[in-house]
């Protein structure tokens, strides 16, 4: 295979596309390991065989297996798998591109329901072998971020003739304009990613209402998505897995935080836009920044430096994405977060994800009342809740003002997260008629 076939559109899209979410080092990384396997022939699907000339990936790859079936009159199921075996195999088909959901929506889920002694395996909707092989091993099956597209419609048209319970599963509104036009985020984009974003939209509605039941990440999003929905919707909220809190402990085995070290201060941003949520905090924070010329802000993934005032520039410090074990250990050196979101209805939908992670590393988290974060925070036991009209700069203040105390409510937090927040089927975790669905 040529070079230059790597410079296809869709391939330069794609790798954009992953620029902004992971960074330029991590993408380009990522991209020659990639290729460097390709030439080598590892890991190459059986699609890329098929050559010019298909009219689309679902009328190749299962209709001459449909046709075979149907001529041997073997294509239909008479009995669901999940009514002939007590055993309950997920299969999970979605959208693994992002970092950040992949690890909370898809791979802690091996741990989740492996401690059901549910078997559950995953693969990438373009990865089409894969996918149809774990398919055809599943008594049920779930769709992950994923729109309705020809090759959706052929992973749903063969779980139909196997007669598979069909769950879909999302961590955002993406199905919803109403979100979308609404949200504040929005306005740090281009404003084609916008129209982008909105065009898609009913195509993530589409997949969602094929399905029997629906899964999202918080309560806040459960409600919204029941207006565009008559199918029953529950929530399953992210939680600390056992790779999280084993990530945590190497980076806080890395870090030492002293109490005569300068007084930090994370913000994290894991996807484009958060700007925008700084922006309701950044008085504060360079009020903070000047009362001691020895204090830090720390950011941590995307952000365009050239929106913070210039009196942050001094005393900042930034970290461009760079896996999960790097990110908790940047994080451990920190003494506290701050989670700062405008109070429209994307926002509201928001899981605590940014909470866990400071959590697992002792480290409080400063949030608003806005999204599912306040109910993860107890207020000055295991980090701040500040509501509208709160002063940032006092909590800020309070925590710098006693480091021993500061501590302690980091300890809290990690406390907190282990006994009510990590691998649990029960709530607040996840509602119960998830577990009955799949178990019944």
């Amino acid at each position: 295979m040529s070079i230059f076939s790597y410079l296809r559109k869709d391939m330069l899209a794609r790798f954009i596309a992953a620029i902004r979410q992971e960074g330029f080092r991590s993408t380009v990384a990522r991209t020659w390991a990639y290729i460097k396997a390709d030439r080598a022939g590892q890991g190459r699907s059986a699609l890329l065989n098929l050559g010019a000339g298909h009219p689309s990936i679902s009328s190749v790859y299962l209709a001459r297996f449909w046709q075979e079936l149907a001529r041997k009159d073997a294509f239909h199921i008479s009995q669901p798998p999940s009514t002939t075996t007590t055993a309950r195999r997920i299969a999970m088909i979605g959208d693994l591109n992002l970092p950040q959901c992949r690890k909370y929506r898809v791979e802690q889920l091996v741990e989740f329901w492996g401690a059901q002694g549910i078997d559950f395996a995953y693969a990438h909707y373009e990865d089409i072998p894969r996918a149809t092989g774990i398919l055809h091993n599943a008594t049920h099956l779930m769709f992950y971020r994923s729109l309705n597209t020809p090759l959706t419609s052929m992973y749903l048209y063969e779980a139909r003739r196997l007669r598979l319970p069909i769950l879909y599963d999302l961590d955002d509104p993406l199905f919803s304009i109403s979100a979308y036009e609404t949200y504040e985020n929005m306005k740090a984009l281009p404003p084609r990613m916008k129209a982008h974003f909105i065009t898609e939209a009913p195509k993530y509605l589409d997949a969602m209402n094929l399905a029997d039941i629906v899964t999202v990440s918080t309560p806040e999003m459960r409600d919204h998505t029941r207006l565009y929905t008559n199918r029953p919707v529950y929530f399953r909220r992210n939680f600390a897995d056992a790779e999280t809190f084993s990530a945590a402990d190497a980076a806080l085995r890395a870090v030492e935080r002293g109490d005569d070290s300068p007084f930090r201060v994370a913000f994290a941003s894991g996807s484009m836009g958060h700007e925008i949520d700084f922006a309701l905090i950044s008085d504060d924070i360079v009020a903070f920044l000047a009362a001691d010329p020895a204090r830090q802000l720390v950011i941590l993934g995307h952000f365009d430096k050239t929106l913070l005032p210039d009196g942050l520039q001094g005393q900042l410090e930034t970290h461009a994405f760079a896996g999960y074990d790097a990110y908790l250990e940047t994080l451990a050196s920190v003494d506290c977060a701050v989670m700062p979101l405008t109070d429209d209805i994307f926002n509201r939908c928001k899981s605590a994800v940014r909470v866990i992670d400071a959590s697992a590393v002792a480290v409080p988290s400063l949030v608003t009342t806005v999204g599912d974060m306040a109910n993860m925070v107890r207020d000055g036991e295991t980090g701040r809740i500040l509501a509208a009209g709160d002063s940032w700069l006092e909590a800020l203040e309070g925590l710098a003002a006693d480091r021993d105390a500061t501590k302690h409510m980091g300890q809290a937090a990690r406390s907190n997260l282990e006994a009510n927040w990590s691998n649990r089927t029960d709530l607040p975790i996840v509602e119960p008629e998830v577990l009955d669905w799949v178990k019944a």
